[in-house]
């Protein structure tokens, strides 16, 4: 057998090439100061207030993105209203501010340098893939543990907590199930499919630099 007639190696589901690919930069996100204090239950509501708003225009980018390119044959098999979070963030962000200047400390550089990624990818559906699956899956799982701390730590009953409430997905696992089935299936090259995990990679960078931003007034948020 020459090299020429050797089998070539497989190529990885997409879904097991996003998460093994971005293991370094989603491990660092995670672990960042703020959201360690966060999950810890010690950022006060101004910090909370101060996340949301910058959720906030990354949010806006995702969602106006995918509605741009819902048609396209790498995103229509993705795309589905009922993940979007726009306006249940909206309404928890009225829920939780009170006007007090803290909420106002983060000037959102960061988060605004995010939304620009995820605009810049409206050419490269393979790369928007890559926001789609790390902002959505996130939020159907790690979000989900976010949301049921800042319950129990501020004792909200659910009030002001409808970003992490899917309310058309019943069974999350069931639909993170079937989304991983549908990113696979999706019709990438291989070339495409190295600047999808690229591009993961560069989500979870955004992501950090957001927290980072944050984590710089974690004085004024303490609780």
């Amino acid at each position: 057998m020459t090299i020429l007639d050797a089998p070539s190696t497989p190529r990885p589901a997409l879904s097991v090439a996003f998460r093994e690919g971005s293991q370094p930069q989603h491990d660092a996100a995670e672990s960042s100061t703020f959201i360690t204090d966060l999950m810890g239950g010690r950022v006060n509501e101004a910090g909370y207030v101060n996340y949301l708003r910058s959720l906030r225009p990354v949010y806006a980018a995702l969602e106006e993105t995918a509605r741009e390119l819902a048609e396209d044959p790498l995103i229509a098999p993705l795309h589905d209203p009922a993940l979007e979070r726009l306006e249940s963030l909206d309404a928890d962000l009225e829920s939780w501010r009170t006007g007090a200047p803290a909420e106002e400390a983060c000037a959102g550089r960061a988060a605004q340098a995010y939304a620009a990624a995820i605009r810049a990818t409206v050419d490269q559906p393979e790369r928007f893939v890559a926001h789609h699956y790390t902002r959505y899956l996130g939020d159907l799982s790690g979000g989900q543990a976010i949301g049921r701390i800042l319950d129990r730590d501020f004792a909200r009953q659910g009030a002001g907590l409808s970003f992490y409430r899917f309310d058309s997905i019943p069974k999350v696992k069931v639909y993170k199930d079937g989304y991983r089935e549908r990113l696979d299936a999706l019709p990438l090259d291989a070339a495409q499919q190295v600047a999808a995990v690229e591009e993961v990679q560069h989500a979870f960078s955004h992501n950090q630099a957001v927290f980072a931003e944050l984590a710089q007034h974690l004085a004024l948020f303490a609780r």
